[in-house]
């Protein structure tokens, strides 16, 4: 009897209702072993509609193989989305920059590279501090005030990463609800408690909430803001960008989409499931408090461990082979960062938590040439918040279970209840 006859069936790793139970690693771990570039139905789910299928890459060579390797596996084709977009609005989306491949989105990079130097990222450290000392000790405070719980994704997390955003972009303090605002729709738009019912299109069909009808208030806030910008400029990024005379205004756009919304949710869904982990291993949270283990090495093992985004698409641009299986050109493909991250053949172990753990070569920011630009961003946030945590909280207790996103993209909570001694 062969390999392929005794293999268990192929689980499903698409449908975004799962994720609301937890990232499911056992049906990671079935893919990693026996079926490592799985094809995956994409039925109707939720009110969207079907799509054509796709294949579900799961252990860590291959992904990275597929990351580095744009040639080959194409974010221009079909953009990085698992939803295939409206044809109509394919050309608008490969505008941005996430969405091109090599020589194109390397020029563009470039552009944007400008705005996040390490001088003006390191700048934002005391003011980043100060914010997470601020949150954490409001949250204290009102909890023993009242019935000693808090939700740390309410009181903390989200303000912390939208606010320190809104800052290094430069957005007036008037507008920053704006940014989350525009943060659900287009991330949580599986989870009706975030996107809210969906718009649908004269056909009654959901319109896609990356589309140009769906964009445009977000757009016209972006030139009216860069405009403010080049009459008053600031050290901020949307200064850099609004005065950059490559920089086209449709570029400027889909820059402040990407940077309003990708730049938001990373932090958004890393902090709370870093403080996750901990709450449910007190004796991690203990050997970081004494100082038994340093936090850049720990900074990492939690982004290994509760990566923010679960997956990305590519399109194979050529007929190939990956892990033995013929892909063609024009086929879907889809990388599964928690699933590489929890590979046993890189990870010992992966699902212990080791705080010191090194090497630790996970891909949660990515790899190759879309690797995130703001991942040097995103760590000064998480170690300093984490810093901050251990001060203010002396125990990090759990007092009810976590809520998470509905989404297969967004590896998000919705909800963290701790008790506060």
């Amino acid at each position: 009897m062969s390999v392929r006859e005794t293999a268990p069936p192929v689980p499903d790793v698409f449908d975004p209702r799962r994720y609301a139970d937890g990232v499911p690693h056992a049906a990671y771990r079935t893919l990693r072993d026996h079926h490592p570039v799985a094809w995956q139905e994409e039925p109707e789910v939720l009110g969207w509609p079907a799509g054509t299928g796709f294949w579900a890459v799961t252990r860590h060579a291959d992904v990275v193989r597929v990351l580095k390797d744009p040639a080959t596996y194409s974010s221009r084709l079909g953009a990085t989305q698992i939803r295939d977009p409206d044809p109509d609005d394919l050309p608008f989306i490969r505008r941005m920059m996430l969405n091109q491949d090599p020589p194109d989105h390397g020029r563009l990079r470039r552009l944007v590279s400008r705005a996040f130097t390490p001088r003006r990222i390191e700048h934002f450290t005391s003011v980043v501090r100060g914010r997470a000392r601020a949150l954490l000790e409001d949250a204290v405070r009102e909890a023993r005030a009242g019935d000693g719980r808090c939700d740390l994704v309410a009181s903390v997390t989200d303000d912390y990463a939208l606010l320190n955003l809104a800052d290094l972009l430069g957005v007036p303090e008037r507008d920053r609800d704006l940014l989350l605002h525009w943060t659900r729709r287009v991330i949580g738009y599986q989870d009706p408690d975030e996107a809210g019912e969906p718009v649908h299109d004269a056909s009654g069909r959901p319109v896609n909430p990356r589309s140009p009808a769906l964009l445009r208030d977000m757009f016209a806030y972006a030139h009216r803001l860069a405009l403010h910008k080049k009459s008053q400029p600031s050290d901020d990024v949307l200064t850099t960008l609004a005065t950059d005379p490559e920089l086209a205004p449709a570029e400027l756009e889909m820059f402040f989409f990407l940077l309003t919304v990708a730049g938001n949710d990373t932090v958004r869904s890393a902090a709370p499931g870093g403080l996750l982990t901990l709450a449910r291993h007190p004796d991690a949270y203990a050997a970081l408090r004494s100082g038994r283990v340093g936090l850049d090495t720990a900074v990492d093992e939690l982004l290994r461990l509760h990566p923010p985004v679960l997956s990305f698409r590519r399109t194979a641009a050529v007929d190939t082979e990956l892990a033995g299986q013929r892909i063609r050109a024009g086929d879907k493909v889809v990388v599964f960062h928690a699933s590489a991250n929890h590979d046993e053949r890189v990870f010992t172990d992966p699902h212990r938590v080791d705080l010191a753990r090194s090497p630790n070569p996970h891909v949660s920011f990515g790899d190759g040439p879309h690797v995130c630009l703001g991942a040097h961003f995103a760590r000064l946030q998480l170690r300093v918040l984490y810093e901050e945590s251990l001060r203010v909280l002396p125990t990090l207790t759990m007092a009810g279970a976590p809520r998470r996103l509905v989404s297969n993209f967004i590896n998000g909570l919705k909800s963290l209840p701790v008790r506060v001694g």
